[in-house]
């Protein structure tokens, strides 16, 4: 198995209560794009949408050293895939519902939201990804320094 299923597989064996499909598929198109210079920090699984009454459109995240990864393998051909940097995250938020949680991710661009996750998982998904920006987001600096 590649880099990106064996941490993953910590987040599963941890957190078991989200939805999550074909995550080994989805691993395997996060490891296509992962640089020689980046290390899994951590990752994730959950359903890249806004409601909990999709469960068809799972994704793999991944924080590396140097970004975040969202990928997922189509059902029959090709895959999708986002990379958020530091210097286009803006904001996140983590919502916990009656049996899931939800983590919406703010950048520049876009907003991505990643839904049906196990609710116990969030304080840990929220302390890896913030305190990863916040000390990346420190070497970028101010513009009018």
């Amino acid at each position: 198995m590649g880099a990106t299923y064996n941490e993953l597989s910590k987040y599963l064996k941890k957190y078991p209560g989200g939805i999550a499909w074909r995550i080994k598929k989805h691993c395997e198109i996060v490891d296509l794009h992962i640089n020689s210079d980046e290390m899994i920090l951590y990752a994730f699984a959950g359903q890249k949408n806004d409601s909990f009454t999709h469960i068809f459109s799972s994704c793999v995240v991944v924080l590396t050293n140097k970004r975040i990864l969202i990928g997922q393998k189509g059902v029959l051909w090709g895959y999708h895939l986002n990379s958020i940097t530091p210097d286009l995250f803006n904001d996140l938020e983590v919502h916990e519902e009656i049996i899931w949680g939800r983590v919406i991710i703010d950048t520049v661009k876009e907003v991505v939201t990643v839904s049906n996750i196990d609710k116990r998982a969030l304080p840990e998904i929220e302390t890896e990804i913030s305190s990863f920006m916040m000390k990346e987001k420190q070497k970028y600096g101010r513009k009018d320094d």
